[in-house]
């Protein structure tokens, strides 16, 4: 009987290797000598770097009172500060609702000089008036952002800044409000003191404000009725045809950043004691866009880091020359075109530049490394 034939064992075919051989095992990736563990520690080292440097700025801030002089804490600390929640009212407008205002001023004035004309004129306790006048600096901007939210870009700017101009010359013509020579003689409550001769209670007190202002306005940013505004300033067509009010969420954004606005014109008017039509002016409105565009339109803390640089120019450098705003103006051209996210995107782009080239970090996978893929099928199946 013929015994049946023998077959050779069935092999199962191998993809091809990077050298062109069947069958030949893949060359290990060229190792760098960099472990993980080298590349934790070195993150950890920049982590604790950043954070410790932050420690010391947010240490230095809570302590300008004790290490500065009254002068600096006075011209700087104070003008900075409330500058700074004139400025996040315009910064949460733009960087959330797509809305670059100028009519900031104009509710920063309404609730300065009507808290201003309650509190020296009338008679009202500060606290009280104060609250008069944010609540008309509200009642303002809702119906500033009723008529302008209507409109966007170039047109909401103009409209923004033709409010600016018309409060600004009705409080200019109105003997009720001082005209131009304005209220003087505002004083803060006596919990906050001499903002003059002793401004450390009126520092900490508006540094409290504007902690408050900046917790606050980065909740609203995260509710639902934040991640819709940023809808709509994203794609207002697409928001309306999901059934949101784009008008509605720009009036009511506008309306929430007004008594910001105006609680900045009651501490402007408290730490200058006076206020006047001269302090809401066409000059004060660039301004407040200045100190915001420089701190980075995009992030609420730009607004005070703007404020503070341009406080420290303003008050340092104008008398070295006489063209100060002439070299304010470049300034602000090279952070607008180097880095449109301003001085607080500038930050995060070189923190980004520096970690990419921390030493123990991997280099990107090249063509050495990558895995090639195995001939497949037309039903998929690996061959």
């Amino acid at each position: 009987m013929t015994p049946p034939p023998t077959h050779p064992p069935a092999t199962r075919a191998t993809a091809p290797s990077p050298t062109g051989h069947a069958g030949a095992t893949p060359a290990a990736a060229p190792t760098t000598g960099r472990t993980p563990a080298r590349n934790s520690a070195a993150a950890r080292m920049w982590t604790l770097g950043t954070r410790g440097a932050l420690g010391v700025l947010l240490v230095v801030v809570a302590l300008v009172p004790v290490l500065f002089s009254t002068f600096v804490t006075s011209q700087v600390g104070l003008t900075s500060l409330w500058l700074g929640i004139a400025a996040v009212s315009l910064t949460f407008l733009s960087g959330h609702g797509g809305m670059v205002s100028l009519a900031q001023t104009a509710l920063f004035g309404v609730a300065g000089l009507v808290a201003a004309k309650l509190s020296v004129e009338a008679g009202w306790n500060p606290w009280t008036a104060a609250l008069a006048g944010i609540l008309a600096a509200t009642a303002v901007g809702l119906l500033f952002g009723a008529v302008a939210s209507g409109s966007q870009g170039i047109y909401f700017l103009i409209i923004t800044l033709a409010f600016a101009q018309v409060t600004y010359f009705y409080f200019a013509a109105v003997p009720t409000f001082g005209a131009h020579e304005g209220i003087n003689g505002v004083r803060p409550p006596a919990l906050i003191g001499d903002p003059v001769q002793h401004p450390a209670r009126m520092y900490y007190f508006l540094l409290a404000v504007s902690l408050l202002v900046f917790l606050g306005l980065r909740y609203l940013s995260r509710t639902a009725f934040g991640l819709a505004l940023q809808g709509v300033r994203d794609d207002p067509v697409r928001m309306a045809a999901l059934g949101y009010s784009v008008r509605l969420h720009r009036t009511l954004g506008f309306t929430l950043a007004a008594p910001v606005a105006g609680a900045a014109g009651v501490l402007s008017a408290w730490s200058n004691s006076r206020i006047s039509a001269g302090s809401i002016s066409l000059g004060v409105a660039i301004l407040v866009l200045t100190a915001a565009v420089i701190g980075g339109l995009n992030r609420l803390e730009g607004a005070w880091v703007g404020a503070l640089l341009y406080t420290l120019c303003d008050t340092y450098l104008r008398g070295w020359t006489d063209r100060f705003t002439t070299w304010l103006g470049v300034v602000f051209l090279v952070i607008v075109l180097a880095s449109p996210g301003g001085a607080v995107g500038a930050l995060g782009s070189a923190g980004a530049w520096i970690r990419g080239r921390l030493p123990g970090k991997p280099p990107p996978a090249g063509p050495e490394s990558a895995s090639l893929p195995l001939p497949v099928s037309s039903k998929g199946a690996a061959l």
